[in-house]
């Protein structure tokens, strides 16, 4: 068989080959991507993400496993920051997970930031039909957590869901972030901690101040856990499974969101062929090395330079 047809009948080590490969981007991983595309659109993509220590991993962990009681099969993909020596992600496969290593039911995948900010690289977004093309009834995608970038996961998921925990001022720096905007449902984990009741009112309060943009629509609910003692997960599912039922209860609605989505990925898509495409062209170019020389030798300046190169590149196309 073929790679796409490997992934798509489940073959485990076929998915983990081909992930890697879009991570290392290896030109053959685009091409298998094309033959998988017909096979995506099936899987529900459900977001997390909030600021590094709101328990986000042991959330996740939880919620596989009350997913897994139900039959479900799930894809999970955390993203971590990206090491300096080897480029991979630095936390590897989560360890708080292994627990689901044996699990076939179960795949989960560690994707390195690459020095991206915007909490999700390309890679991810392919990682994401991978696992979709392989079957997998939910896909969780864990963000790297770097606060008020950490927005883009709602132009990939169904549903986003926000993690803070009480007395770390999340909340405030929440709703400064403006991820406000891009939470369905906000969770205020670590909930027996000091604090709990006055972060849930103040994101209480905020929906409420932005009642406009809620009316006839969807209201995020807040909900507290305590995900290290599996408390208030099945909760979160549930108001997942509302906030599905609302997205496919009306048609207009659900297209209007898959447009969105596919507009957006489509947009990034481009933008990220087309910055490294070029940027590797001028790179490997031989004025590049020349202008380099000149900024060292201080015989031009590098914004002059930069202004130059880019002014050329795209009077030549």
């Amino acid at each position: 068989m073929g790679i796409a047809e490997k992934v798509t009948s489940g073959d485990i080590r076929a998915v983990a080959r081909l992930i890697r490969d879009i991570d290392d981007k290896v030109p053959e991983a685009r091409e298998v991507l094309k033959d998988l595309y017909p096979s995506t659109g099936k899987a529900y993509v459900v977001g997390i993400t909030g600021a590094p220590g709101v328990g986000k991993s042991t959330l996740v962990d939880q919620m596989v496993t009350h997913l897994r009681k139900t039959g479900k099969t799930v894809g999970v993909l955390a993203v971590d920051p990206t090491s300096p020596f080897s480029g991979g992600a630095i936390l590897g496969d989560r360890v708080r997970m292994q627990r689901h290593s044996m699990d076939e039911g179960v795949f989960i995948r560690s994707m390195a930031t690459r020095g991206y900010f915007g909490g999700l690289t390309q890679s991810t977004r392919s990682a994401i039909d991978v696992l979709d093309a392989m079957g997998k009834d939910y896909i969780i995608v864990e963000t790297v957590g770097v606060g008020q970038d950490e927005v883009d996961i709602v132009q990939s998921a169904h549903t986003t869901i926000i993690i803070l925990i009480p007395g770390m001022g999340d909340d405030i720096q929440a709703l400064k972030a403006g991820i406000l905007e891009v939470g369905d449902i906000f969770v205020i984990n670590k909930a027996d901690r000091e604090g709990a009741d006055r972060a849930v009112n103040d994101i209480r309060l905020m929906i409420e101040m932005d009642e406009k943009r809620y009316k006839n629509g969807w209201k995020p609910p807040v909900l507290t856990a305590e995900a290290v003692f599996d408390k208030g997960i099945k909760e979160i599912l549930d108001e997942i499974e509302k906030h599905r039922s609302y997205l496919t209860s009306s048609p207009v609605r659900q297209s209007r969101v898959e447009h969105e989505k596919a507009r957006n990925e489509l947009a990034e898509m481009i933008k990220d062929k087309i910055v490294h495409e070029v940027l590797d062209d001028i790179i490997h170019s031989g004025e590049f090395e020349e202008v380099l020389q000149l900024i060292m030798n201080r015989e031009i300046d590098p914004y002059t330079a930069c202004d130059t190169i880019v002014s050329r590149k795209l009077k030549s196309g």
